[in-house]
C-alpha cells in the first residue's frame, strides 16, 4: 500500500495548531501521568510556602515510551502551563547544548529561590557524554532545592537506557511513567477532538479512511488535520472523503 504524503505547501504551512496543553492531550492509558502533571501544575497557583514544601516526587518526573506516544507533547504542555503561571522555564534538548550551559550558570540562584522554576529535558536517551554529565549535575541541584521542578522524557525505562549507571539511578528518584500508543478508537477520538478544536467538521467516514490509508502516528495525523483545515478554507468546501482524496493525490 502506498502511503500518501501531504502536499508541500500544506505540510510547510501549519498555522492553526493549538498549543500543546494537558487539556488537549488524550490520555488513553496514561491517566495516572496526566493526573500527576495536572496536580503539579495546579500547585503552581498556591503560595510559595506551600510550593516549597513539595516532596521530590512532586517535582521530578520521568516518562518513557515509543515514538508517537505523546512524550514531547506532554513536555511542551508542562512548559506552556509554567508559562501561563508566570514561572521561569527552560527547555533542554540534545540538539541545543548552549541551553544547558546557560542553565548550569543560573542553577545556583534558581535552587535558592522559593519560587518554582521548571526544567524540561527531551530525548534523554540521545544525550552525549557531555550532556549526560550536565544532566547529572542539574539533577543533583534539583534534588537539593526547594522548588525546582524537572520533567524528562526518553524512549526507554531508566534501567534500559544506555547511559552511565549513576544517571540511570537518578532518573528513577522521582515518579516514572510509561506513555502508551493510542489504539485506533482512541486515535479517532483524539483526531475528532483536534478537528473540533479547530472548528473543523469532518464527515464520519474521513477518520477511519485516514487510519487505513495514511501514516498511523499521531504527529502525522494531526498535521493532516491542519492541512485539511487549510484546504477546506481555501476551497470553501466541507471536509468529506472526496476532498481528502483530492488533497492527498500526487501533484
Amino acid at each position: 500500500m502506498n502511503t500518501p504524503s501531504l502536499p508541500k505547501q500544506f505540510a510547510l504551512d501549519i498555522s492553526h495548531s493549538p498549543k500543546a496543553s494537558l487539556e488537549n492531550y488524550l490520555p488513553g492509558k496514561d491517566l495516572a501521568l496526566i493526573s500527576a502533571l495536572k496536580n503539579i501544575a495546579h500547585s503552581w497557583g498556591k503560595s510559595s510556602s506551600e510550593v516549597s514544601s513539595n516532596p521530590l516526587n512532586q517535582r521530578w518526573i520521568y516518562w518513557w515510551g515509543p515514538e508517537g506516544s505523546g512524550r514531547t507533547h506532554l513536555l511542551e504542555a508542562i512548559e506552556n502551563a509554567a508559562k501561563n503561571a508566570g514561572l521561569e522555564h527552560v527547555a533542554l534538548t540534545p540538539s541545543e547544548p548552549t541551553s544547558w550551559v546557560r542553565l548550569e550558570e543560573n542553577m545556583s540562584s534558581l535552587a535558592q529561590s522559593n519560587t518554582p522554576s521548571v526544567i524540561t529535558v527531551d530525548d534523554v536517551d540521545q544525550l552525549d557524554e557531555r550532556l549526560v554529565g550536565s544532566l547529572f549535575r542539574i539533577l543533583n541541584t534539583v534534588q537539593a532545592s526547594k522548588a525546582l521542578h524537572i520533567f524528562m522524557a526518553g524512549s526507554a525505562a531508566p534501567a534500559a537506557l544506555e547511559l552511565r549507571e549513576d544517571l540511570r539511578t537518578r532518573l528513577g528518584w522521582g515518579l516514572v511513567f510509561q506513555t502508551q500508543l493510542l489504539d485506533d478508537d482512541e486515535k479517532i477520538q483524539a483526531l475528532g477532538e483536534a478537528a473540533k478544536a479547530r472548528g473543523l467538521v469532518l464527515s464520519p467516514d474521513v477518520l477511519p479512511w485516514l487510519l487505513s490509508r495514511f501514516y498511523r502516528d499521531m504527529p502525522s495525523l494531526t498535521a493532516l488535520i491542519d492541512a485539511l483545515d487549510a484546504y477546506s478554507l481555501e476551497t470553501k468546501r466541507a471536509v468529506t472523503l472526496p476532498l481528502v482524496r483530492e488533497l492527498l493525490q500526487p501533484k
